[in-house]
């Protein structure tokens, strides 16, 4: 079956190049490589075994993740679709599995996360031994077929009709935070069937916050509508986190953005691992 594998890019050319080396070691390949990349142009990549298209998403918006995603299916080729993000490297047997699923059932698939630590990064047989080297996801490494509330972004595929019937990715969703969460609960919304395969995709370490101070913004934004929309909040442990320091006052019908973090909170607030 040709697939058509898409990932949306910003500012992460050394992620994708090694998600190319790991999509090249893949026991079956895509028919293409759709990059869609936000507010940043094109760029040479290696030759490969397999396609590469390479497309640019303006927007006002710093990262235009919702809008960035519809257009990735809207430029792929073929009829089923694999998005994986930018930081993550896919297994051997990744594309195979997804084949078999495609195959069997039309429903929108989940795959499965491990994640690389800043350590193990720079190991020279970092792609032979992935799964050696990761750690779990805290969250759902134990749960088998993950509920709508539990389905992400970082790793998902699904037919073109499938993506139609849910309705793509709300554009709404300007920025970073629950677009993804508003995908799925549009699934469920439309009687879309969740799926949780073992298609196993290794997340590569990057500079990140815990809570993501650096989109605040976003995420207030987000939340505000999702919860507009659904009449539930999304990323409740996140809203908790920045209430606590004083940067949102949340009340159960609303957020309001205080103040900005400093620097320092920044900074306790940056994982190094």
């Amino acid at each position: 079956m040709d697939i058509s594998l898409v990932t949306i890019v910003k500012n992460r050319r050394a992620a994708l190049l090694n998600m190319i080396s790991g999509l090249e070691r893949g026991a079956q390949q895509p028919a293409e490589l759709v990059i869609v990349h936000m507010n940043e142009e094109a760029y040479q990549l290696p030759a490969c075994s397999f396609p590469i298209k390479q497309r640019v998403v303006s927007s006002v918006h710093h990262l235009p993740l919702a809008a960035a995603r519809n257009a990735a299916v809207s430029f792929a080729c073929f009829d089923h679709v694999i998005f994986l993000d930018v930081d993550c490297i896919p297994a051997s047997d990744f594309l195979s599995v997804y084949n078999k699923t495609f195959n069997n059932r039309d429903v929108l698939i989940a795959g499965r996360v491990r994640y690389l630590t800043a350590q193990v990064m720079e190991k020279e047989n970092l792609l032979a031994c992935m799964k050696e080297y990761s750690i779990p996801d805290p969250v759902r490494e134990n749960v088998d077929q993950y509920p709508y509330e539990l389905f992400w972004s970082l790793n998902f595929g699904c037919s073109k009709s499938v993506f139609r019937q849910i309705g793509g990715f709300d554009e709404f969703f300007t920025g970073y935070g629950a677009e993804d969460t508003d995908f799925a609960f549009a699934a469920k919304a439309k009687g879309v069937p969740i799926h949780t395969i073992n298609a196993m995709a290794f997340h590569q370490y990057h500079p990140s916050y815990d809570p993501p101070m650096n989109h605040l913004v976003d995420i207030v934004s987000n939340a505000t509508s999702f919860r507009k929309k659904w009449g539930i909040w999304p990323m409740e442990g996140w809203l908790a986190k920045f209430e606590r320091a004083g940067l949102i006052k949340w009340s159960e019908e609303d957020i309001e953005l205080k103040r900005m973090p400093s620097a320092m909170e920044m900074e306790k607030a940056l994982k190094l691992t």
